[in-house]
């Protein structure tokens, strides 16, 4: 009898979770990807890897056909939203159970995610179109300073930034519209009013609020989260009109099938929707330790035509924080993370940075050098536990040099090479 498999098309931060998760389930996990050198976790993880242009569907449909010579397919799906469509076209192809492609385009275009939105009257920030750094500037003044300024298709906040005045507009505006990745003809930039008030998130599974956490951002102009708690704490009442309007959501944009998860703010007249993602939000090993429900591998039994098991097993308080650098440099040397992942109540601590790596700072996700994660029944114990285990981490960095100062060209005498 072949040996059965999971696909795994492209990887994400949540990646090695999928892999495990796999592993435990009795699959064998393979991985299609552009370039698989990116995840390291392929071979600690026990993982298979084959190079395919995981953009082209007809390429994944023939690599696919040939794997179901030596293997059992079970499943195929993905944690990277950037290939979730085509993920839900491989399912289609194949037989097998996944997402509507259509609907997670129409969500990942973040402008036809807030057109369908607004139809539906879900609570959304005030929002225009701009395709030109003049547009930009005239949407700013429709909506009125500050405003969030981002492209219309992207994650992990990259490219995401809060502008106060004309100046940074245009700036951010000019920046955007010259990143060489986007491939759109006409690049398209969403200028949004800032919706004030805390930040919540909703992870939902099928059609199902599983549960609803919170976050601090590191320092504005940017959003790169700092610290994320789960669950959040919330009234009943808060916590069902946030459980609605993300049920909303899904109903709105045609989602239910598989994993979403919904952002908000909780501004003044209540929750208003930030954004709306078609996938695991970024920390569902909260959502496992705070409630004993594995998000990852309950996606995994959806993929291969199983049932979901969302019974809440416990309830606990998790955090994740994040190690930010205050500035761009070489990272000299970094330690503690042993003595920190030795306090009682620390779930895990991770490096993503090495010594004499260069940091340098984006503004978005990628800025992050590791994490500290802790749990416990009590809300403030785990928030002291988890800045014990932060107080143990130091680092250090050295600028780089002024431009002035790099060296210039090697300079050559006359007469010699």
């Amino acid at each position: 009898m072949p040996r059965r498999a999971l696909i795994l098309i492209e990887g994400a931060s949540n990646g090695p979770l999928y892999v495990q998760a796999a592993h435990r389930l009795g699959f064998h996990p393979i991985i299609l990807s552009a370039d698989p050198a990116q995840y390291d976790y392929v071979a600690t993880e026990g993982a298979e890897a084959i190079r395919v242009d995981t953009t082209d569907l007809e390429a994944l449909i023939r690599e696919c056909s040939l794997l179901r010579s030596t293997y059992d397919i079970a499943g195929i799906t993905s944690a990277l939203e950037a290939v979730y469509a085509t993920v839900g076209r491989l399912c289609r192809y194949f037989g097998l159970p996944g997402p509507d492609p259509v609907s997670i385009e129409r969500c990942c275009d973040k402008v036809i995610q807030r057109q369908l939105l607004a139809q539906a009257n879900i609570p959304i920030p005030a929002y225009r179109v701009a395709a030109s750094a003049t547009d930009v500037e005239s949407a700013a003044v429709e909506i009125g300073l500050p405003a969030i300024v981002k492209p219309s298709v992207g994650s992990g906040s990259s490219g995401v930034q809060l502008c106060r005045t004309v100046e940074e507009l245009a700036k951010h505006a000019t920046y955007l519209l010259g990143r060489t990745h986007i491939s759109q003809p006409s690049p398209r930039i969403l200028v949004e009013e800032f919706a004030q008030g805390q930040y919540y998130n909703g992870d939902t599974m099928g059609h199902e609020v599983i549960g609803v956490g919170t976050a601090e951002f590191d320092c504005p102009p940017h959003f790169v989260f700092r610290e994320v708690t789960f669950p959040a704490p919330l009234t009943d009442d808060e916590h069902k009109r946030i459980a609605d309007v993300s049920l909303s959501c899904l109903q709105a944009l045609g989602l239910g099938w598989g994993p979403a998860n919904i952002e908000l703010r909780w501004a003044k007249h209540g929750p208003v929707v930030i954004e709306v993602n078609p996938r695991l939000g970024a920390g569902p090993q909260l959502v496992h330790l705070a409630y004993g429900v594995d998000l990852v591998t309950e996606h995994i039994k959806l993929a291969i035509g199983g049932k979901c098991d969302l019974l809440k097993k416990r309830s606990h308080t998790a955090a994740w924080r994040y190690l930010l650098p205050d500035l761009d440099g070489t990272l000299d040397w970094i330690d503690g993370n042993a003595q920190a992942a030795a306090v009682p109540g620390v779930a895990e601590v991770k490096l993503y940075a090495q010594p004499k790596e260069p940091i340098v700072r984006k503004g978005d996700s990628q800025d992050c050098i590791g994490h500290v994660t802790a749990t416990s029944p009590d809300r403030t114990r785990t928030e002291t536990i988890l800045q014990h285990a932060v107080d143990l981490i130091r680092w250090s960095i050295t600028p780089f040099p002024p431009l002035d100062e790099l060296p210039g060209p090697a300079q050559v005498e006359p007469g010699k090479r």
